[in-house]
């Protein structure tokens, strides 16, 4: 997500300049056709092109809210799972006690128990944003050559590094190889968490009451993490996803021959008055032109950006970073060695991940 207040003028035109180039193309390929060789007949009425214009901007405009409406979800659920592990955290640090223990256990092994709850923990998270970058067949980012350059510029932790190498530092041996065996890992994770508190409980090293809350914990981050899966599995509608990229290209290829009779016109009035300047009003109907399809063009590239909010895009919910701030807001909560808790991810190009 990028971190600067607005994008600026350049960025824009800089991600949509292969769209710019072959509009600018298209419109003056037009205008050459019908004021230098004569094809006057290449001309359209400005009414229909304005009502398909019209139509196209509701499709869009609906596109967006609802692009916007899944980013902001997975926001809020990404938000709960940030609240959930904190109180996730602090519960742990208290309630893992010899004060109903059967057999009471040194405070070193009660801290060990404690830092295996967090460090798991960790682990759900990691599982959880890897399951979240996994691609998709309906998304479609990359099929952009200025998406996908950018994308190969960014530091995306999941995409750089691998799964198993990433897990290891917060799991056991024998849990590692548990979790990998699983197809998803992130319930194999919290089902780890369930069997260790369960086994604390019956050993007076958790009490009771405290057992069912932590378990009530353990239930809302299955509930956020079934919600955060819900969005990444179920794409925006595709109908509505390809009648609006079908309706846009329909609309710009349409809009020059209605727009080049219309700056035509306007020059046969102005002839009176500007004799000079009459015969030329009609290439101004290519700038004109290329700006009205950018503008549809970049709304429409906006809305398609937004579908996947996990994809890896500069608008896109930081999960990585978000998880990774979580991470050392629990590790520093259990008094961990500093020198053993990881900074947070670096970002690129003003972005973070």
């Amino acid at each position: 997500m990028f971190t600067k207040k607005k994008y600026s003028p350049l960025q824009m035109l800089l991600w949509t300049r292969w769209e710019i180039f072959t509009f600018s193309a298209y419109a003056t390929a037009a205008v050459v056709l019908y004021e230098v060789f004569g094809q006057t007949w290449l001309r359209l009425p400005w009414t229909p092109i304005a009502l398909i214009g019209t139509a196209v901007a509701f499709l869009i405009g609906f596109q967006n809210n609802a692009a916007y409406g899944r980013i902001w979800e997975a926001r809020k659920i990404w938000g709960g799972i940030v609240n959930y592990s904190r109180s996730w955290g602090i519960m742990v640090k208290d309630m893992v006690s010899n004060e109903k223990a059967l057999e009471p256990v040194s405070e070193e092994e009660l801290y060990d128990h404690k830092k295996r709850f967090i460090h798991r923990h960790v682990a759900w998270m990691t599982a959880l944003r890897y399951a979240m970058r996994q691609k998709k067949s309906w998304e479609v980012l990359t099929e952009y050559a200025t998406n996908r350059e950018w994308h190969e510029k960014v530091f995306i932790p999941e995409r750089d590094n691998p799964i198993k190498e990433t897990l290891a530092p917060y799991l056991s041996k024998e849990e590692l190889h548990y979790v990998c065996g699983k197809t998803n890992k992130a319930t194999a994770v919290l089902t780890l968490q369930s069997n260790h508190l369960r086994e604390l409980k019956e050993k007076g090293l958790i009490w009771e009451f405290s057992f069912l809350e932590l378990e009530a914990i353990l239930v809302e981050l299955f509930n956020l993490q079934g919600k955060s899966e819900r969005i990444k599995n179920f794409p925006y509608p595709r109908q509505y996803a390809t009648l609006s990229y079908d309706f846009v290209r329909t609309f710009i290829m349409f809009l020059p021959f209605g727009v080049i009779p219309e700056f035509a016109n306007i020059g046969l009035e102005l002839k009176a008055s500007f004799p000079t300047l009459s015969p030329l009003f009609v290439w101004f109907a290519i700038p004109f032109t290329v700006i009205v399809s950018w503008i549809f063009n970049t709304m429409h590239r906006i809305g398609t950006v937004g579908e996947n909010p996990f994809e890896g895009s500069a608008n896109d919910v930081p999960i990585s970073t978000i998880s990774r701030g979580i991470e050392i807001d629990l590790r520093e909560m259990i008094e961990e060695d500093p020198e053993q808790i990881p900074g947070p991810f670096p970002m690129t190009h003003d972005v973070q991940m």
